[in-house]
């Protein structure tokens, strides 16, 4: 067993300000994601979206909070905001989704690329291959607030987190931040050119990095699941897989769907 380092989730106080890791994860994310951005679409020699990346990304952003609270709340505990709906805004309280997350986001990112006259599936591409590290920074905020820890376990590097009982778990959190983070940045930054490389081809067409992030992450949190802790108020569905693990399913089976859509569309010469 390996003991837990207790982190106080207070980064900073200041009278009755309070600076928390878990925030600070979110700002390291979202600056790592423009900073990534913006180089790719220099590389790629796309001014137009250069021009525009600091309205968009703020859209983006907020379709990523709005998205992360409503699916955690349609998702996930439905029945008590229902009971409490004035409880919904309150971001402070915990609770956000990374399913509903990502949907807030694809669909800002539809509404702002047709009003600015952008090619949606082409942003689309350069800002996932930023979301792992978002992902990275906030697996580690979810450990050092020692949350969504993992089931009990006998492994040496079991934890015993504060909030999860006397017995060593998995720190699932750290599974995930190592898959989901690392290992997913490493094979979409790898691939990330082949779409612009190859833009007459319609076997890697513009949205194709996008899909392969919402496949392998589908497939990699599927997985991970099985080793973490299942929310309390849901437990297991049908005794068998949690509601993130079927949320995983919807995305490991429209991704290949989409991809075929995708090289159809472009064969016949649509949007690229």
């Amino acid at each position: 067993m390996i003991a837990y380092p207790t982190i106080d989730p207070v980064m900073l106080a200041v009278g009755p300000i309070q600076i928390r890791w878990y925030g600070m994860m979110y700002v390291l994310g979202f600056a790592a994601a423009y900073l990534l951005v913006l180089y790719q679409a220099k590389r790629f020699h796309w001014q137009q979206i250069v021009d525009r990346l600091d309205d968009l990304h703020l859209f983006l952003i907020i379709g990523v909070v709005i998205g992360g609270r409503l699916g955690y709340v349609l998702f996930y505990n439905l029945s008590y905001y229902l009971a409490h709906p004035l409880a919904i805004p309150a971001l402070w309280t915990g609770g956000m989704s990374f399913h509903g997350g990502c949907l807030g986001a694809i669909l800002a990112g539809v509404l702002c690329c047709r009003r600015m006259g952008l090619n949606f599936w082409k942003a689309a591409d350069l800002f996932i291959v930023a979301v792992p590290i978002g992902l990275f920074f906030g697996r580690l905020g979810n450990f050092i607030n020692g949350e969504l820890f993992g089931r009990i376990t006998t492994v040496p590097w079991g934890m015993i987190f504060p909030e999860g009982g006397p017995l060593p778990r998995h720190p699932s959190q750290l599974y995930e931040a190592l898959l989901e983070g690392l290992t997913l940045f490493a094979i979409l930054w790898a691939i990330k050119a082949k779409p612009w490389q190859q833009a007459s081809s319609s076997r890697w067409p513009h949205g194709s990095v996008l899909i392969l992030f919402l496949g392998l992450y589908g497939c990699v949190r599927f997985l991970v699941e099985f080793v973490r802790e299942p929310d309390p108020q849901i437990g297991l569905i049908g005794s068998a897989l949690s509601m993130g693990q079927l949320l995983c399913l919807v995305m490991i089976i429209v991704a290949p769907l989409l991809w075929w859509w995708r090289c159809r569309q472009t064969a016949k010469g649509g949007t690229r």
